[in-house]
């Protein structure tokens, strides 16, 4: 990591009070929140609302998890991935699906909603606006309640990415690299991974 962990001696009170609800709410304190802490009260508010997106959204556990495979490869966010993948997989999200979007490529899903909800995901983060099919197709499925649920979720899961990369945490020990163009935090060409 590019900078070292707050000792929890070294904490000032804030930083303490923050440290300890997440930990004791989580039971750990992850890798990214030992560079939120940085920012006590920026800590204590991305928790939040992480917290609401990963176990209190509208959407379904499994497209949860799928919102944060596509941010975290969209940004190339290894630590996310890594830590999210087997539970999307537990889920119903199929490791073929899982497969093709690490290739980024598009990945084939079921049911339906499941299709409808990565193109739309997709199409936000590469195109940057929605078609009003597809905004349809989300409403359809999942409400208006879901599809603010989905843009919040993007939100969150690409900044968390973002803060993962520049700050280089460490990916997991037990883990390979999930995409073949990322090696460490540089992009490859994938004859070369």
């Amino acid at each position: 990591m590019r900078i070292a962990k707050i000792a929890p001696e070294e904490m000032t009170p804030r930083q303490k009070e923050v440290a300890d609800r997440i930990a004791g709410g989580r039971g750990r304190l992850g890798a990214p929140f030992q560079v939120w802490l940085q920012s006590p009260e920026l800590c204590d508010r991305v928790e939040q609302l992480g917290a609401y997106l990963r176990w209190d959204s509208s959407l379904p556990l499994r497209l949860r998890e799928l919102s944060l495979l596509i941010a975290a490869r969209y940004v190339d966010a290894q630590y996310s991935w890594n830590a999210h993948v087997d539970v999307a997989v537990r889920e119903g999200i199929s490791p073929e699906a899982v497969d093709q979007l690490a290739r980024h490529e598009r990945p084939i899903l079921e049911p339906e909603e499941d299709q409808v909800f990565f193109d739309f995901c997709d199409q936000v983060l590469r195109e940057h606006f929605v078609s009003q099919e597809l905004f349809d197709a989300m409403v359809a499925h999942f409400g208006e309640v879901g599809v603010v649920d989905t843009i919040a979720s993007l939100g969150n899961f690409t900044m968390l990415g973002m803060l993962l990369n520049s700050f280089e945490v460490d990916l997991q020990a037990d883990r390979r690299p999930p995409y073949p163009d990322i090696r460490g935090y540089q992009r490859v060409s994938p004859v070369d991974a």
